[in-house]
């Protein structure tokens, strides 16, 4: 793999723009492009870093990459994000400087994924541990909280950032990430009542409509169809790459990371709804006595349904929207609204509503991330706000003015951040500072906001004066205070060059820019700029009981009314960007400016015109100017020593002085000109890019010498080291070949003396066992003679003794034999009166001993019925009663077997075929199932774990159930809870308790005749649970459930046995209605489950599939 070791290596195009030649804006251009042509997206200017959008996902922002650009100097790699953010993290972590990272640029350049990347990228490079990766946790997923409340699809960016967005993250001494602090700026709130064409509202309304589940809509009383809502375009609701439904589980598991609490989610989302429905809500005029119209609101269904989501009286925000209390001094006076005023009123509350909950979003989620630590921090800020707009003809309103009058005061600190650190690098390194020439925007930023004659102290004006205010007066104002001025044109000012301008219509006033000419349209400026929402409605809202609604509308409070008009959004923003300003001030300034290629949004496409527009109002030919207006290029003696020192002698290879000397005599060898550079206390500055590309060449060409030479001196020492490998190995070769020679040969000897030893060893060896086997025979013989001697002698003796007994035992069988003859003959007479009852007798012996055996073949499983067959008929009664016996004595020894568990589950089932058994066609198929009570694995599962610290008893069966609604015959998923004294009913999501009924309060089950899971659990009339009415239930063990049930009412002594109905209908209590139940049987076409339906008001048809 290549090794980079300077940003010139290799560098496609010119990778600092500071070293472009010439510079003007087409050859800028023509760099931009020839580097993204090549995924090179990262260019610099200096220490600014240019970022081109492009549309794809590209392998530069892998571990990899991070480990690349982790600890090494700013210019040592190619252009990236990473070294920008890591030259910052540096800076914070070694230096002690706070630093701030601004990232500027238009919608759809790339500004909020490169803060995404820097804000990864640090969370990377910092510090591990538990306690660090959870803050780091937070700071990263609070991006899509905010992106999901203040992001949007326009027509430029399909996730653009509607508001601006400032962090502070927080430092400890280690460089480790303690918190952070986040403020926002100038929400996009007009986007909540009217979006342009192919523009959607904020991504949130969609997520959640399109995400949560239907038992979260129905409480939030909405509907999946986007259609329903006036606030919601439809034209672009779907958005190809976009899964809103997935955004929404992003979202909900990022708001759980970040702190929020499962009640807190659920208000913002009622908040929420609580938009989407005002945005329904219409007007009609209704005539009063005195002539004027008053407005009245004509369908009061979402109203109604928008009230009991903020828990407001429908009579107290009805009249909000049809009179409107004016107070002066001690004086009072209500007047009526007429319909445009109502959905002026409507909307100016949907736009509070929603601005005020994005605000409180940001406050909950700085109370989640600050730091906890009360020390002195060091402090990263990043940056990403929208940049300067310049839209259409006559598009561009208040919003436009303001935005652009924050990236007039951003490039006026640009500007005087970038000369700063100028300066203060040539004071640092001893060299001449020279006045730079430049455009200075302050006097823009002064026409904008000048406390006396600026054009937002004019609209304030004109906002508070009493009388008839306008927008035409206000542009009246401008033009009667602004004529004179340079940078301001209107058509109707004094100066008569603008008078025959077609450009320019009346209604419209221009200022130009830095970054060029914006025509603004004077329309909605008052408005906009009062902000102004009802104090009736204001007062409304903090009668609320919703939990947030008092924090979000604190001016309605009547205890603290304030007859002070609040101060206009202009002041406000001024004041903001006013606070920003001083922050940024205080902190070492990193840049990134984003650009987008092109407007289609898609890869591979670079379009001159769009791009050049951009370059213009970034100001970026001009930051270049300003960078190398003095010195273009600075390096330390040491990099250029070590980069350049083969273009001498006497610097190369090695430099033994110190490095300014040798930089010396490297310029002078090299017949550099003395105008073309100067020395600094560490650095060489050079003046001219072409000084810098020459020495760049000569470098080139000297390493494509020295790569010559060192091939050159690498072939010899390759040759040399071969030679003399292959004159040691003939060496050895021969030194082994005579050890192996010589070896052998005294083997050959070895081996032949031993030879002639064991042939002489063996004859003498030979010799002398012939004379001891001589010797040996000799004994032998005398002992053979004895031998056969006294032999001889023994078996003669034997012989004599055998004669002597076989005399002796031939008299004894004689007198045997005549004994047993005469037994014989006295037996006879004997025999012949006794033998039928032997022979009978043995026969039965023969014939039970046989049927006895025949028994063992019998199995000891109870379920066993089979009993060998009974062989002869007088063993009726026998066979009988020993199977009997037999049956139950295996019976005993299978019930010793049981454990108590495995006795209580029979004495389960048994009591289940006496309820069921010829009643219940379900019950068959659940006599092989094993009842195990605890199908959802209650007491292991942690999703479950608060709700069952939440049981006081232990739980008997615990399984999921469908709670079927009355409303539409569908099923909600419960979990059902059983134990001795009562069960409940909670969600399976949440594990959150929806009802909880004592035992005692239950009447009757209810169950049909069929193979169905439905049942009814009947409560007690007058009891404390009925009010919420009986439960109709289904589930796949329904056989347990109610054998549960009906065993745990016949234990207790303190209340009556639960009745068991069964029966294909019957009636359940709904709240104050009954509605029957009805079960019949289906065909094929239903499928294999069974299926509710509802048919009216009073009936429920179930139907059962067909067995």
């Amino acid at each position: 793999m290549e090794v980079k070791t300077s940003l010139l290596d290799n560098m496609i195009g010119v990778g600092d723009m500071v070293l472009l030649e010439p510079l003007n804006e087409d050859s800028f251009i023509m760099n931009l492009r020839n580097r993204f042509d090549h995924n090179e997206i990262y260019t610099y200017i200096g220490s600014v870093v240019i970022s081109m959008n492009p549309y794809r996902s590209l392998p530069i922002y892998t571990p990899q990459k991070v480990e690349e650009y982790r600890n090494r100097n700013f210019y040592e790699l190619s252009p990236h994000i990473y070294a920008l953010a890591d030259e910052a993290y540096r800076s914070l972590r070694d230096q002690d400087k706070d630093q701030c990272i601004l990232i500027t640029g238009e919608s759809g350049a790339g500004k909020t994924e490169a803060s995404k990347l820097v804000m990864s990228y640090v969370a990377a490079v910092c510090g591990k541990g538990q306690e660090v990766n959870k803050v780091k946790e937070q700071l990263l997923q609070s991006n899509p909280v905010l992106e999901a409340f203040g992001n949007a699809k326009t027509m430029r960016n399909d996730n653009s950032s509607r508001f601006g967005k400032y962090m502070d993250i927080e430092f400890d001494f280690k460089g480790d990430p303690l918190g952070g602090v986040i403020s926002n700026y100038l929400l996009e709130k007009s986007r909540v009542c009217k979006q342009p064409r192919g523009e959607r509202n904020f991504h949130i309304f969609y997520q959640l409509l399109s995400g949560a589940s239907d038992d979260t809509l129905v409480k939030l009383k909405l509907d999946r169809d986007f259609s329903k809502y006036n606030y919601l375009s439809l034209d672009s609701a779907n958005v190809n790459g976009l899964d809103d439904a997935a955004s929404f589980r992003t979202v909900r598991n990022a708001m759980q990371i970040v702190g929020f609490m499962e009640a807190e989610v659920q208000s913002v989302l009622e908040l929420v709804a609580a938009v989407l429905k005002l945005g329904n809500i219409e007007f009609k005029p209704e005539s009063r006595v005195n002539g004027f119209d008053e407005s009245r609101v004509k369908d009061k269904n979402d109203l109604k349904e928008m009230c009991e989501l903020l828990g407001i009286e429908q009579s107290v925000l009805e009249r909000a929207f049809s009179y409107r209390t004016v107070e002066a001094k001690m004086e009072k006076m209500s007047t009526t609204l007429n319909v445009a005023q109502a959905y002026y009123a409507r909307d100016a509350l949907a736009k509070n509503l929603y601005s005020r909950l994005f605000s409180w979003l940001v406050t909950r989620i700085n109370e989640s991330i600050k730091a906890q630590a009360k020390t002195r921090h060091k402090v990263m800020g990043v940056l990403d706000i929208y940049g300067f707009e310049i839209f259409e003809v006559r598009d561009n309103s208040f919003e436009q003015f303001i935005i652009n009058y924050c990236n007039e005061k951003l490039q006026q600190i640009f500007i005087e951040l970038t000369l700063r650190e100028e300066q203060e690098e040539y004071i640092r390194e001893d060299i001449e500072w020279t006045n730079i020439e430049y455009f200075n925007n302050a006097v823009i930023c002064d026409l904008i906001e000048n406390n006396q004659n600026g054009i937002l102290a004019m609209l304030d004006e004109e906002c508070l004066r009493p009388g008839t205010v306008t927008d035409d007066t206000f542009l009246d104002k401008l033009n009667t205070i602004c004529a004179e001025h340079q940078h301001f044109e209107s058509r109707l000012n004094k100066n008569s060059k603008f008078l025959t301008d077609h450009s320019l219509p009346h209604s419209c006033f221009r200022i130009q820019h830095y970054a060029g000419k914006v025509l603004y349209r004077v329309e909605g400026f008052v408005d906009k700029n009062n902000d102004l929402l009802y104090r009736d409605l204001s007062q409304a809202m903090y009668k609320a009981t919703h939990s947030l609604m008092r924090q979000l509308f604190p001016e309605g409070n009547p205890a603290k009314v304030n007859l002070k008009r609040p101060p206009t959004a202009g002041f406000q923003f001024k004041a903001s960007v006013g606070v920003l300003m001083k922050n940024l001030q205080t902190k070492n300034p990193n840049y990134i400016r984003c650009i987008k290629p092109n407007d289609k949004k898609v890869a591979h496409i670079f379009t001159d015109s769009l791009v050049c527009h951009q370059v213009r109002y970034l100001g970026l030919v001009e930051n270049v100017r300003v960078r190398r207006a003095g010195y273009a290029f600075r390096q330390p003696y040491e990099s250029c020593l070590e980069r350049y020192k083969m273009l001498c002698k006497k610097t190369w290879p090695h430099w033994r002085g110190p490095a300014r000397d040798g930089v010396e005599v490297l310029l002078t060898d090299c017949s550099v000109p003395t105008e073309e550079f100067a020395y600094g206390r560490s650095k060489i500055f050079i003046r001219n890019p072409r000084t810098l590309f020459t020495l760049e060449e000569r470098r080139r060409a000297c390493l494509e010498d020295l790569a010559t030479l060192i091939q050159k001196i690498y072939r010899g020492w390759k040759s040399r080291t071969h030679f003399l490998l292959l004159k040691k190995s003939q060496v050895v070769v021969a030194a082994w070949y005579r050890r192996y020679a010589q070896q052998n040969k005294y083997q050959k000897i070895k081996s032949a003396t031993l030879v002639m030893q064991s042939f002489i060893r063996g004859w003498k060896a030979r010799n002398i066992l012939r004379q001891l086997k001589y010797e040996k025979r000799c004994k032998e013989a005398v002992t053979t003679i004895a031998a056969y001697w006294h032999g001889t002698q023994a078996r003669m003796e034997l012989r004599r003794l055998k004669t002597e007994a076989r005399n002796k035992r031939a008299v004894s069988v004689i007198w045997a034999y005549w004994q047993g003859t005469k037994v014989r003959r006295e037996y006879r007479k004997f025999f012949r009166a006794n033998a039928g009852k032997k022979i009978y007798d043995f026969t039965i012996q023969r014939i039970m001993q046989k049927y006895f055996l025949g028994l063992k073949t019998t199995t000891m499983s109870p379920m066993d019925n089979s009993w060998p067959a009974k062989p002869y008929g007088f063993l009726e009664g026998a066979h009988t009663q020993l199977r009997r016996i037999f049956h139950l004595w295996r019976c005993k020894k299978y019930r010793g077997q049981f454990t108590e568990e495995k006795k209580a589950v029979y004495e389960e089932k048994l009591e289940a075929s006496e309820i069921f058994k010829d009643k219940k066609a379900l019950y068959p198929s659940s006599v092989s199932q094993p009842f195990k009570g605890d199908y959802l694995e209650i007491q292991k599962n942690p999703k479950y774990q608060k709700l069952n610290s939440a049981m006081e008893e232990k739980v008997l069966l615990a399984d999921l159930v469908n709670k079927i609604n009355r409303a539409n015959g569908k099923g909600s998923p419960r979990l059902f809870l059983l134990t001795k004294s009562n069960f409940v009913l909670a969600d399976q999501k949440t594990g959150q308790v929806k009802a909880s009924v004592p035992l005692p309060d239950l009447a009757s089950v209810s169950v049909s005749t069929q193979s169905d899971g439905f049942f009814a659990l009947k409560l007690k009339e007058g009891s404390a649970s009925a009010s919420k009415g009986d439960f109709l239930l289904s589930s796949e063990h329904l056989i347990e459930i109610i054998t549960k049930l009906h065993r745990i009412g016949t234990t207790a002594a303190d209340r009556d046995q639960i009745n068991i109905d069964i029966s294909d209908e019957f009636l359940v209590q709904f709240k104050q209605d009954k509605v029957c139940v009805k079960f019949i049987q289906g065909g094929p076409k239903n499928g294999n489950s069974a299926a509710c339906k509802r048919k009216n008001n009073r009936l429920l048809e179930v139907s059962v599939p067909s067995p």
